[in-house]
């Protein structure tokens, strides 16, 4: 598949720093923000067979999807957590989330991405998800979002 037939929201934090401001996904912190190219409302994608406007509403739901996620260990979801690195989604509606674990040895490192890949297919719309665990870049504390580290009594 080449990049012309996927739109990415790529939310690891080097992707995060080059995307120009747009309009927001439900409580996300503003590392997490949709590039402009998705925020047109009903105007096509250059190279997409969806609009902006089903893009951008796709997107909206695989994240609430992705919220209802949690770490048995940790009161948050994984999404607030910053777990989840990247969302493609496909013209055919194919998703592919890149995420990451709190720490490698995670108990639930063989279930959670079970987890995510039903959560995200509950979504109506979506065709199939593969989900892809990686370590790089590791998470740490800092990719938590406000209403995480609340959660958690950081604050």
């Amino acid at each position: 598949m080449d990049d012309m037939d996927k739109k990415t929201l790529d939310l690891t934090e080097a992707a995060a720093a080059d995307l120009a401001p747009a309009k927001a996904l439900p409580s996300q912190a503003e590392a997490r923000e949709l590039p402009p190219s998705l925020a047109d409302g009903g105007t096509p994608v250059p190279g997409s067979a969806l609009s902006a406007e089903e893009l951008e509403q796709l997107t909206a739901d695989i994240v609430a999807a992705l919220k209802t996620v949690y770490d048995p260990e940790i009161p948050s979801d994984i999404y607030e957590l910053g777990l989840i690195y990247k969302i493609d989604i496909a013209d055919d509606r194919a998703v592919t989330i890149d995420m990451t674990l709190t720490a490698p040895g995670c108990p639930v490192a063989g279930e959670m991405p079970l987890w995510v890949e039903n959560a995200v297919n509950s979504v109506q719309g979506v065709q199939g998800t593969t989900v892809n665990l990686t370590f790089d870049p590791p998470w740490d504390k800092d990719r938590m979002s406000e209403e995480a580290k609340l959660a958690v009594g950081m604050y």
